[in-house]
């Protein structure tokens, strides 16, 4: 039997797993077309997650629904579960390209702009806090990415904590297992844009990104824990995080593209696809 405080410490360690794949971010030396494959990769498993989590949001939603169409409840559940999901995807997508445009100035969102200073009767373009625009838009999509895949993994703290609270230790036990497992993948994904810098990204600003992807597990697991059970939230958190996953993947693939064929990408896609499939399968045929 585990208490509250184990509980905890546990789902922290689950989310920090993520920091397993951010030293990606340090590979020198490797050239445009293997970084662009890699990066495919990066989203054909941000693919698979958007696959996973909406699965899960659904499979909920329409039981619901269907029970309550068939006349075998007269609750307004289900009403609430659909709203759930549906606002938690505009929540999601709608909500995170608002935080972006706040997050980051116009100047370095569109990447056609440069600051200018005037010498005189010259303009000279200067580095926006020593970095290119391009480097800005590639620390952008870290940030991004890691912040979709936040909302993915606060979700994930919920069903750990919610099963906690239900007294499943079991269950929250083997959560915590196949989402640490599944966690390690997640950081590829944050740091694969990465590869494209000249210059390697610090050390501070990886550990920022790793907690603004991890931390969340162990903030849902809190949150999850006190309030108990509630399949409106659960569902309202996965679609959140769905839409997230959706406007990021968008964001990575339209990034992506301008630097690689088609066939590249595509073929990273499906490597990065069916990595996700294959290690949600051996969970569970490992009984997680």
């Amino acid at each position: 039997m585990i208490d509250f405080v184990q509980l905890l410490l546990l789902g922290t360690v689950a989310g920090m797993t993520i920091f397993l794949g951010l030293p990606v971010a340090f590979l020198k030396n490797v050239n445009q077309q293997t970084k662009s494959f890699l990066n495919a990769i990066a989203i054909g498993i941000l693919f698979f997650l958007i696959i996973d989590v909406f699965g899960h949001a659904w499979e909920v939603t329409e039981e619901s629904v269907l029970s309550w169409f068939a006349g075998k409840t007269i609750s307004v559940n289900p009403i609430a579960n659909l709203s759930a999901l549906l606002g938690g995807i505009a929540a999601g997508l709608l909500g995170l390209s608002y935080y972006e445009t706040k997050l980051f100035p116009k100047v370095l969102n569109d990447g056609r702009t440069k600051p200018t200073i005037e010498q005189g009767t010259n303009k000279r373009e200067v580095p926006v806090y020593n970095l290119s625009i391009d480097d800005m838009g590639t620390y952008r999509l870290a940030i991004m990415i890691a912040s979709a895949i936040g909302a993915h993994n606060f979700s994930e703290g919920l069903a750990i904590g919610q099963s906690y609270a239900a007294g499943s230790i079991g269950l929250a036990i083997v959560l915590i297992i196949g989402f640490g497992a599944h966690n390690a993948t997640e950081g590829f994904g944050i740091s694969s844009p990465l590869m494209r810098l000249d210059k390697r990204p610090s050390l501070r600003f990886l550990v920022g990104v790793g907690l603004i992807g991890g931390l969340p597990t162990f903030i849902g697991t809190l949150v999850g824990s006190l309030i108990g059970m509630s399949t409106f939230t659960f569902i309202l958190f996965l679609s959140m995080a769905g839409g997230a996953l959706v406007y990021v993947s968008l964001l990575m693939y339209s990034t992506a593209r301008r630097q690689s064929n088609n066939y590249v990408m595509m073929l990273g896609i499906f490597i990065g696809l069916c990595a996700g499939f294959i290690t949600d399968l051996l969970i569970t045929l490992g009984g997680v």
